[in-house]
């Protein structure tokens, strides 16, 4: 008997369900925050329960959004991106973001 879904369908589950432990493989670039409003909101694209955020970046559930990306060992990459929205959108007050994440110890969780 035939099954209803094709080899790749099968395979795409298959490889969905190996990287459930928080790892994740992807081609190309992803971004973990998308500015919005000048800096004062963002999108957090939160890799290990696939949703997107929509918070303040003043808020504590950001510091808390940001902290569990990092402790599922994302932190690298998202201060990378903190620095990289900083020195693009120098107006928006990225540096303060990050400096607010530092002091909250969001980065050293990962350390």
């Amino acid at each position: 008997m035939a099954s209803n879904t094709s080899k790749t369908a099968r395979a795409s589950v298959r490889a969905g369900q190996a990287g459930k432990d928080g790892a994740l493989s992807v081609l190309g670039e992803f971004k973990y925050i998308i500015p919005l409003n000048n800096g004062k909101h963002a999108y957090v694209r939160n890799l290990t329960n696939g949703k997107t955020a929509h918070l303040s970046t003043s808020s504590e559930a950001f510091v808390e959004e940001i902290r569990v990306l990092t402790g599922a060992g994302h932190g690298p990459k998202i201060r990378a991106e903190l620095v990289t929205l900083n020195e693009t959108y120098p107006t928006q007050g990225w540096d303060v973001t990050e400096k607010r994440l530092v002091e909250a110890g969001v980065f050293e969780a990962a350390a």
